[in-house]
């Protein structure tokens, strides 16, 4: 049975990986455990898992901010998924299975189905579904365990960087599939590696953006003012 706390942090998971709540905001206590319908402490209890994620800042004794993706996070980021998304795909080529082509298979449709639309936030949710099937397709535990833990950043990645090609994902993803399907473990590495890498340059100089007008979560837990977005209207994001 889900807890509290975990629905809690889902849903709190959600609404920051989809920019619901954007880089910079102050978080609210009273109101978030109003609007999610539970008590402060399994609420506190999501919200330190989010700290774990990287995902929000908390500053003792003031307050909860919407963490910046800053560049040595970046950086750091794409060091650690080169690594492990090149070896997750060899394993993948090795130990492949039909259930799990067919689950890679799924996502790059999903992809596609969003690109036809414009969906940006369902383009970057069925390419990060590409990237966990391809984890579970390594049928390798600890590494699932170290990639989990990279999931709500990399996604959160992808929607703030909106200006990478979604065409050009969705067909490296494919080329990364075909290479995968044909049990090619080295090739696949290599275009694991490659399709990772090449979003490098341009998430780094984003990230730097993004830094210089990032908010300092100790000033923004000062105010009480709380962000808030019409609805239908386009979370703000960092400086693009």
């Amino acid at each position: 049975m889900t807890s509290l706390r975990d629905c809690a942090y889902a849903e709190l998971r959600r609404r920051i990986v989809d920019l619901v709540y954007p880089p910079g905001q102050r978080l609210f206590e009273r109101d978030l455990a109003t609007e999610l319908s539970v008590s402060r402490i399994p609420l506190r209890e999501a919200l330190q898992q989010l700290r774990t994620d990287g995902l929000v800042v908390c500053v003792p004794r003031q307050g909860v901010v919407v963490a910046h993706f800053t560049a040595g996070d970046v950086r750091d980021l794409f060091d650690v998924r080169e690594s492990l998304e090149s070896l997750a795909a060899r394993l993948a080529a090795d130990r492949a299975d039909a259930a799990g082509l067919a689950g890679l298979r799924a996502s790059m449709a999903a992809a596609r189905a969003a690109l036809a639309v414009g969906d940006d936030p369902g383009i970057a949710a069925a390419n990060a579904r590409f990237h966990r099937e391809l984890v579970a397709l390594a049928a390798n535990p600890l590494l699932s365990a170290m990639m989990r833990s990279l999931d709500a950043r990399t996604q959160w990645l992808f929607n703030l960087t909106r200006r990478r090609d979604p065409v050009r994902q969705c067909d490296e993803h494919r080329g990364l599939y075909e290479a995968i399907a044909a049990g090619a473990a080295e090739r696949a590495a290599a275009l694991a590696f490659a399709h990772v890498a090449s979003g490098r340059a341009e998430s780094m100089a984003l990230a730097a953006e993004w830094s210089a007008g990032a908010v300092d979560p100790v000033e923004a837990t000062r105010s009480r003012r709380r962000v808030t977005e019409p609805a239908g209207s386009t979370p703000a994001v960092p400086p693009a």
